[in-house]
């Protein structure tokens, strides 16, 4: 179980992508198109109910066009 920090860290980081995401103009859908994943995953992650593993984190810095320690 998360302690109530983890869970406000994972929905900030969330929060984050969304907010990426949005400026460069793609829904989930077309985002988990682009990355290779369900929106439904998408949706999970912006949420905070993901802590998104390395590959997948590449994955998503791939996807919005930006290094992955800027994601970070």
């Amino acid at each position: 179980m998360r302690s109530k920090e983890e869970k406000e860290l994972l929905k900030e980081f969330g929060n984050k992508i969304r907010f990426i995401r949005v400026s460069k103009g793609y829904n989930q859908t077309e985002f988990a198109n682009i990355i290779g994943k369900d929106q439904p995953s998408i949706n999970r992650l912006e949420n905070g109910n993901v802590n998104a593993g390395y590959l997948y984190l590449l994955q998503i810095a791939k996807g919005l066009d930006m290094p992955i320690n800027e994601l970070l």
